[in-house]
């Protein structure tokens, strides 16, 4: 089956793609053009002349570029529509994607959302209209993330207890990321509840949203299963130094970790009795363009075959409470039981009710 797509939000042009930071909508559009079935037909940007270098690299004719994507949904009618602007205003597009007559599928950059409300409410809308939402959790896609979960399901270190991360900027953008693999190690089961504590005092603005300068995350799954997570912006080795890899799985037989930090694997095994850690030839790291690529094909084909992606909003929606409930629980000072009830961000609310008052970046 053939599908129509558009893009939301292109960015930077090819030549500056780092003006607005990651020009994600062009490793979206690469993914598409890596897959027959699919043909970049529209994009839409405020500002015309990233839209126009857009098109120009995508071969998408003139009368597909806009600056209003409304008007975009309604003429150029996408069958799948990509969205690649900051998170702010994630749920506002996403909503009107799924409300689009012609939207079947809708592929969304990280976070979800800056309030845990629009991600909640994305989800919701989404599963309502009968749309294919998801989100960008790419890293999953990754080899040494896949082999890993292999090796775990496979019983290497046996019946898993914990899982680890270490975020280098912040759990609400890097750390989606992380949290999700933690939820796809445990086989997407829910959190019981969350408790964190962190530290915000330099400006640390991330795609319009506030994120920690340092943080300490534990929770636990209803399955028993716990997590630590750490986030690290300041590079002065605070809590980041005490996980040292992407993600350490810890079983009752041994411990995996993906993306250790000495940088000489990315995949590595220590079973119970070992001494000494057993590299795990992969295919990859945890860093990759082809990762979008390969979610992109997934997502076509579940829409094809009608399968729950692995990227579906539901998935990216429990790594969200996870990262909503850590930032409540330090906007509370004490532990918070799931399922969260808040629809705010907690630490966007501090900053602006004078609560915490990082100072400003450098430059400012």
């Amino acid at each position: 089956m053939a599908y129509t797509v558009a893009v939301i939000g292109t960015g930077a042009e090819p030549e500056n793609p780092g003006r607005d930071g990651y020009a994600m909508a062009y490793h979206h559009a690469a993914g598409y053009e890596n897959h027959e079935e699919c043909e970049l037909v529209a994009c839409a940007d405020i500002v015309r002349e990233n839209a126009e270098a857009f098109a120009d690299e995508f071969e998408i004719r003139e009368e597909g570029i806009y600056e209003d994507y409304g008007e975009m949904l309604s003429e150029a009618e996408p069958d799948i529509v990509s969205v690649c602007v900051p998170p702010a205003i994630h749920d506002r597009i996403v909503l009107d994607c799924v409300r689009s007559p012609s939207v079947e599928g809708i592929h969304c950059e990280k976070p979800m959302d800056d309030t845990y409300g629009g991600a909640r409410m994305m989800t919701q809308e989404a599963a309502r209209h009968d749309v294919q939402l998801t989100f960008n959790h790419q890293r999953r896609f990754s080899d040494a993330v896949r082999t890993a979960k292999e090796l775990l399901d496979a019983g290497e270190i046996g019946e898993l207890e914990r899982i680890e991360f270490s975020a280098p900027v912040g759990i609400f953008d890097y750390g989606s990321h992380s949290f999700d693999l933690c939820n796809y190690f445990n086989d997407e089961v829910g959190g019981e509840w969350v408790m964190a504590q962190m530290d915000y005092r330099e400006e640390n603005v991330l795609f319009g949203t506030h994120n920690e300068n340092q943080a300490v995350v534990l929770w636990e799954y209803e399955n028993g299963v716990h997590g630590l997570g750490t986030s690290d912006s300041t590079g002065e080795g605070g809590p980041n130094a005490a996980v040292e890899c992407h993600n350490r799985l810890i079983g009752t037989r041994g411990t995996i970790e993906v993306g250790p930090e000495d940088g000489e694997t990315a995949l590595r095994i220590r079973r119970a009795g070992d001494e000494e850690w057993e590299a795990v030839d992969t295919e990859d790291g945890m860093h990759g363009w082809e990762f979008v690529d390969r979610s992109i094909a997934e997502n076509v084909r579940c829409l094809e075959t009608g399968e729950e992606p692995e990227l579906g909003a539901e998935n990216a929606l429990n790594a969200t409470e996870l990262i909503f409930g850590a930032y409540e629980s330090a906007r509370q000072r004490g532990r918070v039981d799931l399922p969260l009830d808040i629809d705010d961000h907690p630490l966007e609310a501090m900053v602006e009710s004078g609560e915490l008052s990082p100072a400003p970046m450098e430059g400012e």
